[in-house]
């Protein structure tokens, strides 16, 4: 199977990479080298290159500055996804597509299934779940994937690394208590998406590592296993931080529609999560 993948280079995208390329398939990746936002440019390059699944990793994540300037997250997250729902149309090949916990509001108290109707409290969470709506209405054959909460090796940034740097040069942590979701490893993800995205079982997923934690919780859950517990986290709320944009207060993503397939039961965080810091202190990266 030929695959396209875009934003290749993003955290979950290098992890797609390396899954599909151990399995044999034909991987063709792209980052910053294939615009999504450019419309010709997409509908020209993504026919021309016959793909047999195409998977846009690409987003704009910054949730914050999407509340500053709309524009950019909706032209990523919207438009360029829009784009390449009309390339894959054409080309008649299934699209995948990575969404995320923003398009919920947060305040159902349990955990939040794919049957659960979303609303959106920001930019960000408003342009992902366009998008969504958009690929629903023009392709039959499509996946998407919601997520939250992803680390892996290849961030440039993300919450287990921020705890760590910021533990280590500031000696102390301030952490939001009112904030909670499910951890997941960018590896893990990459695997759930593969497995799925490669069954012919089109529809959208809630993908996350399995269990359940506040920021706060996970700040110490991430410094009791790098050895470093010594480490004061002053638990704080979400509005002691005044960031433009608001978050979901709890939106843990139940992966019931991965069960309602058969597919196997993603792992609890812990273990990735391990790993990682395992990684991360073995590197010298923190």
């Amino acid at each position: 199977m030929k695959v396209v993948i875009c934003g290749a280079a993003g955290q979950l995208g290098s992890e797609l990479v390396i899954r599909f390329k151990e399995e044999g398939h034909e991987v063709l990746a792209y980052d910053l080298d294939l615009d999504i936002t450019d419309f010709d440019l997409i509908m020209s390059k993504v026919p021309e290159l016959k793909p047999d699944l195409l998977i846009n990793s690409a987003a704009h994540v910054n949730a914050d500055e999407a509340e500053l300037k709309p524009e950019i997250s909706y032209r990523v997250n919207f438009t360029g996804t829009q784009n390449l729902a009309l390339a894959a149309q054409k080309v008649g090949c299934p699209l995948v597509f990575i969404s995320s916990d923003y398009v919920f509001d947060g305040e159902k108290g349990t955990p939040y299934t794919e049957f659960d109707e979303p609303n959106p409290l920001g930019v960000y969470g408003k342009a992902k779940l366009a998008a969504e709506r958009y690929i629903v209405s023009v392709l039959n054959q499509y996946y998407i994937f919601r997520t939250q909460w992803i680390f892996g090796k290849y961030s440039k940034r993300d919450f287990v690394k921020s705890i760590l740097k910021n533990a280590k040069e500031k000696g102390e942590l301030r952490v939001v208590t009112d904030e909670t979701g499910s951890p997941t490893s960018a590896c893990d993800l990459a695997q759930i998406i593969y497995l799925v995205s490669t069954s012919g079982k089109f529809g959208t997923y809630h993908a996350t590592n399995s269990g359940v934690c506040s920021r706060f919780e996970f700040a110490k859950e991430i410094l009791d296993i790098a050895g470093w517990s010594e480490i004061l986290v002053q638990p704080i709320l979400y509005k002691e931080l005044n960031l433009p944009c608001p978050r979901p207060k709890y939106s843990p993503l139940e992966n019931m529609n991965l069960r309602l397939q058969g597919f196997p039961s993603p792992r609890p965080y812990g273990e990735p999560l391990k790993e990682y810091i395992s990684w991360l202190l073995r590197e010298g990266i923190v």
